[in-house]
């Protein structure tokens, strides 16, 4: 069973209920509930939540791994072993479009950029900018850099790093994808597709609640760490903007209107990837998941 979705639109609530009613397990899908440190400024389920019915993948990487779709599918093998072999259902939630798809057609197997071009081009990125960066990775991969973003940090110096590392651009590691650990046509699949507006408020709402939940206490312990920016929990929705009022440049509410904008603009993002890229999903509305799960998957 896998239950996708943008932030914010009951993905947790839904899958806790199957998990609770048909005997099943809840295994993380989403890219940012990995890490330990983020807790709550990544809405991952509360240790109430977590005490109902089992529930994998949370809150086992530390912040300073970058952990990569790679390692997700290796480590959610494992989980679906383990989850088989006692008999349960497999539920897979999140939001992170890459990971369902590794999950479902494959992931390309990129071999490990070894760590001293790995920070040798995130020096020359801190020093001497995205630009050029961009302008070295035309060089050396011009598909790549005419595909990316010139601005568009984090891909640029990957694309980078991969094909000094290799010799091989990136695309050409992807075309050569391993098999898939679900293959599509024996899962049922679910897209929960929220009114925008609604869910616009309702990510607005959820914020608020996370700043008065204690995220930015959550924030301030892993500004401590001084970790590298581009790490993927550097950057998760509201860490930067909290990051930037705990450091005195804007205060807590900007923090709060860029947090909320960002979240806001990556649901919008999360639906356009799942149409474009996995079309079968079925979408459905939150409030018509629970019926549509019950006609397609009978309580025994």
């Amino acid at each position: 069973m896998l239950i996708a979705g943008p932030t914010a639109s009951g993905k947790s609530a839904l899958a806790l209920r199957l998990a609770r009613d048909r005997d099943g397990v809840v295994i993380n899908t989403d890219s940012m509930q990995v890490y330990r440190d983020l807790r709550i400024i990544t809405a991952r389920p509360t240790p109430e939540e977590e005490a109902v019915v089992p529930h994998l993948l949370y809150g086992t990487v530390d912040a300073a791994v970058n952990f990569s779709a790679g390692a997700f599918v290796e480590a959610a093998a494992g989980a679906l072993a383990e989850v088989r072999a006692a008999g349960r259902l497999p539920i897979f939630i999140g939001g992170t479009g890459l990971y369902f798809k590794a999950l479902t057609r494959g992931l390309s197997t990129v071999p490990p950029v070894p760590a001293e071009v790995r920070d040798a081009v995130r020096m020359r990125l801190d020093r001497d900018g995205v630009g050029a960066l961009h302008a070295e990775l035309a060089r050396h991969d011009p598909a790549a850099a005419e595909r990316l973003a010139p601005a568009d940090r984090s891909r640029i110096a990957r694309a980078l790093e991969v094909v000094l590392a290799t010799g091989r651009p990136l695309a050409d590691w992807h075309a050569e994808a391993s098999p898939p650990v679900l293959p599509p046509d024996g899962v049922v699949a679910l897209f929960l597709a929220p009114e925008r507006e609604a869910l616009y408020a309702r990510i607005d709402t959820r914020f608020a609640a996370m700043l008065q939940g204690g995220a930015l206490d959550e924030v301030a312990a892993l500004a401590e760490r001084r970790l590298d920016p581009l790490l993927p929990a550097m950057k998760a929705h509201g860490v930067p903007a909290l990051i930037r009022h705990l450091r005195g440049e804007i205060s807590l509410q900007e923090a709060a209107v860029i947090g909320a904008a960002d979240t806001r603009h990556y649901a919008k993002r999360q639906f356009t990837w799942f149409r474009h890229q996995l079309p079968e999903f079925k979408w459905v509305r939150p409030e018509e998941a629970s019926a549509l799960l019950h006609s397609v998957m009978p309580v025994l």
